[in-house]
């Protein structure tokens, strides 16, 4: 017979409570229920959901530009609706700049982990990697690609779009790597190196990428961090 499992945590609690959960919670690519952020945290659910409301209500009376909801039975971050307009300002202008280092080396975790969720991706490079993703698929560089079984996050692997930039016709093309991936330095050369070799000017140059916005994604007014991913031009 199963038992109830709303109060099971960890023996002890892994930090503070509230810092905790907001670490968490801009790591995540999906919305978290109060169980599963309890059971990360260590913390009781009634202790958690209480946080939560907290937080919400905490960042509404102070006017933050980003909100925190329950949506889907699940917590995330999302910016306010109101800042839409500059955050979708800023999102078009990087169309026109040229992608960043840090931009560069999550494609490189895409193309060679795809499918791939942004926790994933996140958790290679060792930052949070939303607003550099977000560039990425306004560019047509990586698209969805399903939802991971198992945890239900979403998936995103390169396009066809991707492999015109590079110049090559197939993955298959991508020079062959070990099991783990290399200095991003390296890879970096790789590819502007094929990308030369077939005429282009530059593996991932803007001039000749188009203006083709990205739909708005699950998490509507998505939020940015401080690098989305271009620099200026």
């Amino acid at each position: 017979m199963m038992t109830e499992t709303t109060d099971e945590t960890l023996d002890v609690p892994v930090a503070e409570l509230r810092p905790s959960l907001e670490a968490l919670l801009m790591v995540a690519d999906q919305p978290l229920d109060e169980m599963a952020l309890a059971t990360a945290v260590g913390h009781p659910v009634e202790a958690v959901a209480a946080a939560l409301r907290e937080l919400a209500a905490e960042y509404t009376e102070q006017g933050r530009g980003f909100e925190l909801r329950n949506v889907g039975g699940g917590w995330r971050y999302y910016t306010r609706d109101e800042y839409a307009a500059v955050v979708e300002g800023y999102v078009l202008d990087g169309q026109q700049a040229r992608l960043t280092q840090a931009a560069l080396e999550t494609l490189a975790v895409v193309a060679y982990k795809q499918p791939v969720s942004r926790a994933r991706v996140s958790a290679i490079r060792g930052v949070n990697v939303d607003g550099v993703m977000r560039t990425l698929l306004t560019r047509g560089l990586v698209e969805e690609a399903g939802q991971d079984h198992e945890t239900g996050a979403n998936l995103y692997r390169t396009t066809g779009y991707f492999l015109e930039r590079i110049g090559v016709t197939s993955l298959d093309e991508l020079p062959e790597l070990a099991p783990y991936l290399p200095d991003m330095d390296d890879l970096e050369d790789e590819l502007a190196e094929m990308a030369q070799s077939s005429g282009q000017s530059s593996a991932l140059t803007p001039e000749a990428e188009p203006e083709r916005p990205h739909p708005h994604s699950p998490h509507s007014g998505d939020g940015t961090e401080p690098d989305g991913g271009t620099e200026p031009t």
